[in-house]
């Protein structure tokens, strides 16, 4: 008996401009999980990325999906934490727990939304896979007013025809907004594939004191990642990591930073604790002193620290390590920031 594939989210690929023309659509790029919610006669089901039941981690989203009055529905969207300042994804890691009654304390403490920006199946169980964003954007609009008008924690994604406006969400939304997601409107949905939506990612730089290294994975002749301070309170916490030194630059630069080891390196919160990075080398690292600042760019940051590696622009001697400080990517708040739930 054969067994019936998943479907599978359209995927995004990675450019480095917004791209223009009366062909794209454009949306928030949210800071989350991405999620299928497959509704059928009152049972729901979320679907991860990667095809894996998302169901047991968020049963405040499938109480608030089984309240649809919808008979059929396939949403598209994404899994949010909302907090005072935008996003925070440090509380949907926390939701991956194997104990039901950790995943319901939290659902109750800090609620997920969903962010719905798609519709692939409507009221009727009909497909709309095959059919044109064109199409499907009226008919998902359509699909909210009518079955997700009272829903608290279900929210249509915004999206706009004007390249200008989308900007503007980066430009006065504060730092939540994880980038820009561009879809051709005159494409059906690709399932899996990259070919019918691109994404830009907002890219922000911050001069870094390099508080230690680790050495290569392959040998202790090179530098393998440079480990990445900022001030906060006096303290030098660690924030993150650069990887991306060149292969020919390795050896040189462990050259330089040998004579500058000396404990403790960070006077704050060091690295080895637990992390999304963390490795079995995790604790193995070489403080140095706070002499060499980096100017680095990153996507994102959560919880105080870089989500990802950072990339390095350029080496800053002109910088002294004690200006570089947390507020250079700590979130903005403003009294009257407007988030986008409906």
């Amino acid at each position: 008996m054969a067994t019936k594939k998943a479907l599978l989210p359209m995927e995004a690929l990675l450019v480095d401009e917004i791209p223009v023309g009366k062909e794209w659509q454009y949306e928030p790029k949210w800071d989350g999980f991405r999620c299928l919610a497959f509704g059928n006669l009152g049972k729901v089901k979320l679907q991860s990325k990667s095809g894996k039941p998302l169901d047991r981690y968020f049963p405040e989203l499938v109480a608030a999906l089984q309240q649809v009055s919808a008979k059929h529905f396939i949403l598209d969207g994404e899994i949010v934490v909302p907090v005072a300042q935008g996003v925070d994804f440090d509380q949907l890691l926390q939701r991956i727990h194997p104990a039901a009654s950790r995943v319901k304390k939290l659902s109750v403490e800090h609620p997920a939304h969903f962010m719905i920006f798609d519709l692939l199946a409507d009221e009727k169980g009909a497909s709309l896979v095959d059919t044109a964003l064109g199409k499907r954007r009226p008919l998902l609009e359509a699909f909210a007013r009518k079955f997700l008008k009272r829903a608290k924690l279900l929210h249509l994604s915004p999206a706009t025809l004007k390249v200008a406006e989308a900007r503007k969400w980066l430009e006065k939304r504060g730092t939540f907004l994880d980038g820009i997601i561009a879809k051709r409107v005159d494409l059906a949905y690709a399932p899996g594939e990259r070919t019918a939506m691109q994404k830009y990612k907002r890219i922000r730089t911050a001069d870094c004191v390099v508080g230690g290294f680790r050495y290569s994975s392959k040998s202790t002749d090179e530098v393998g990642s440079l480990l990445l301070g900022l001030y906060k309170n006096g303290l030098l916490n660690h924030v993150g990591f650069t990887s991306g030194i060149k292969a020919e630059d390795r050896k040189a630069l462990l050259k330089k930073l040998l004579p500058l080891i000396e404990p403790p390196g960070f006077t704050g919160q060091k690295p080895g604790g637990p992390s999304r990075w963390s490795t079995a080398r995790s604790d193995e690292w070489e403080p140095l002193k706070p002499k060499l600042v980096v100017e680095v760019s990153f996507d994102h940051v959560s919880g105080g620290r870089f989500r990802h590696g950072t990339h390095i622009i350029r080496w800053r001697p002109d910088k002294a390590p004690e200006q570089c400080t947390i507020e250079q990517i700590a979130t903005p708040k403003t009294k009257n920031q407007v988030f986008f739930f409906s």
